[in-house]
This record gives C-alpha cells, sequence and structure tokens, in this order.
C-alpha cells in the first residue's frame, strides 16, 4: 500500500497523467523531454566530448552489475550469451582502432569494458551454462554479423589507417544491433529479472549519451568534418542513423522500466499484440530518422558542391 499512497504525490500525478495519453502524445511528449535535455547538455557541459566518455562508463557500469549478478547469485539466467558474445566483437574492434588512433581515456574504459564482457562470456558457457536458456536466445548472430561487415565495406570513415576505417564502422553498426538478442530473450520469457533490466537500462542511458555526443558534435562542427571520399560523405548521417536507431531501439524498454520502477513491481514487456504495436510506431520513427538523415546528406553534398 506504501507503493501507491506514493503515487499519489507529484510524481505519481504526473506519470498518471502521462499514461493516461495516446500513443501519439506520449511520443511526442518523449520526443520534447530528449530535446530538452539535449538542449540543457549542450548549454550546461562545455567540453561535449565528456558524453561520449559518460555513456563509455555507464556502459561499463551495466557490465559490473552483470558481473555482481553472476557472482552473488551464481545464475545467468535472462541473459542472452549472443548479446554478449556480439558485444565483445564489436568492443575488440573499437579497442584496436582506439589503442592504434587514440590511447585516452576511451581506450581504458573500453578494455575494462571488453574484459568484463569476457568474463561475463566465460561465466556463461563454462560456470554457469545450466542456468542458461539456450531455448530463449533464439536470434541469429549472423542476421546482426553480415548487415553491419556490408555497410562497413561500404560506408566508412575517413581515418589515418586504412584498415581501421572498416572496423570502427563495422563497430558502431553492429553496437547499434547488438542488444536485439537480449530484448529478443526478454520478450520470449515475458519476465524481466531486476539485475537484467538494470543492465538494459543502463545501455538505454549510455546510447542516449553517445547518440547526443554525435548530434551536438554535428551542430558545433556545422558539417564541415564531413569531407573525403564519397563513402566518407555519407559517414556522418549513417553513424547518426546508427545512435538513433539503438536509443529507439531501448527507448521502449526503458519506458516499461521505469513504470515498473514507480509502480514498485517486476517488470514485465507488453503483450505480442501491444509489442507488434510498439514496433510499428519504431518503425514510423526510425523511417522519419532515416529521411531527416538522407535531408541532412543532401544539404551537405549541395553545399559542398558550392
Amino acid at each position: 500500500m506504501g507503493v501507491r499512497r506514493g503515487g499519489r504525490g507529484p510524481v505519481g500525478a504526473v506519470y498518471g497523467w502521462v499514461r493516461g495519453q495516446s500513443m501519439k502524445a506520449k511520443m511526442a511528449l518523449g520526443a520534447f523531454a530528449s530535446l530538452l535535455t539535449l538542449a540543457a547538455m549542450w548549454a550546461l557541459v562545455h567540453d561535449h566530448n565528456h558524453f561520449f566518455v559518460a555513456s563509455e562508463a555507464v556502459h561499463a557500469a551495466g557490465i559490473m552489475v552483470l558481473l555482481y549478478k553472476l557472482i552473488r547469485q551464481r545464475t545467468c539466467s535472462g541473459l542472452s550469451l549472443k548479446f554478449q558474445e556480439l558485444t565483445a566483437i564489436f568492443l575488440a574492434s573499437r579497442l584496436y582502432c582506439s589503442v592504434i588512433i587514440e590511447k585516452d581515456i576511451h581506450t581504458v574504459l573500453d578494455l575494462l569494458t571488453f574484459l568484463s564482457t569476457l568474463w561475463v562470456i566465460y561465466e556463461m558457457r563454462f560456470k554457469l551454462n545450466s542456468s542458461y536458456t539456450k531455448e530463449l536466445d533464439s536470434m541469429p548472430r549472423y542476421y546482426l554479423l553480415i548487415p553491419s561487415v556490408v555497410l562497413a565495406i561500404f560506408v566508412h570513415p575517413f581515418l589515418y589507417r586504412h584498415y581501421c576505417r572498416f572496423l570502427w564502422a563495422f563497430a558502431v553498426y553492429l553496437e547499434s544491433l547488438s542488444v536485439l538478442p537480449q530484448l529478443r530473450l526478454m520478450q520470449n520469457a515475458k519476465m524481466v529479472e531486476p539485475f537484467t533490466a538494470h543492465y538494459v537500462f543502463a545501455l538505454g542511458i549510455a546510447r542516449f549519451l553517445s547518440c547526443a555526443h554525435w548530434i551536438i558534435k554535428v551542430i558545433d562542427a556545422g558539417g564541415s568534418f564531413i569531407s573525403g571520399s564519397s563513402s566518407a560523405v555519407f559517414w556522418t548521417p549513417a553513424v547518426l542513423l546508427a545512435e538513433v536507431v539503438q536509443t529507439l531501439i531501448l527507448a521502449d524498454f526503458c519506458y516499461y522500466y521505469v513504470k515498473s520502477a514507480m509502480l514498485g513491481q517486476l517488470m514485465r514487456l507488453p503483450s505480442a499484440h501491444g509489442l507488434r504495436e510498439a514496433m510499428d510506431h519504431v518503425h514510423i520513427r526510425l523511417l522519419q530518422a532515416l529521411q531527416e538523415s538522407l535531408h541532412l546528406l543532401t544539404i551537405t553534398v549541395q553545399q559542398q558542391r558550392l
């Protein structure tokens, strides 16, 4: 009863009002809140590279939550091994490029996250494999690996070392899609365990910070860094779209996470019908993001020709 009485306060009243709105109104409110947060971050934080550092730090913190679960509870139920393996692949690619190009705080955070992810994979494969629900982890890895490789070949950044162009692009594309096996497993299981929910919610926060980093970077640079070969010209719209895709993929999960936390309940994902309806809205938002990216690309190319 204490949770319900608390829900009648200001926060509960706001949540109740938002809950009563239509899906279109919720999407508009979410977009407005995101833009407002983005504007505040742009105005208050002078060094906008801190957003990407914070994104990597939150991801590393999420991995620590997983390790705590594995060590204390000795179970990996609710976790997708395929997601962890895909995470290790894109982290290894990004870490290699970071060692060659940067050698800074990004390298340290990526190394920490990569080693922690390897530990999670080892625990799931050899120590706690009896609690791994393989039949629920049903999404094939090549569904995500092959498109990421193909995109990296045709659309990549202009970096100093030729081979790092493809590896970095591959890491960006794979990262934007890698969480799908985890979401599929949770949808198959219907119920989301608390530590798993905390971890995926941390990923959602990390993706928002990373997406904010790239958007603000484009705004600050005015698109002037879009140069190089024809594939490099497409790189900035492509990476923006990849960031937006992963942010939108995790947005619905974060909504249900916050909803469950406010009600003091175990997290449940929507029914199959509700999921299809939610995915329809996600597809609409993705198409809108794609149209905006293509519009930005068209303007940039026209400016370069002038």
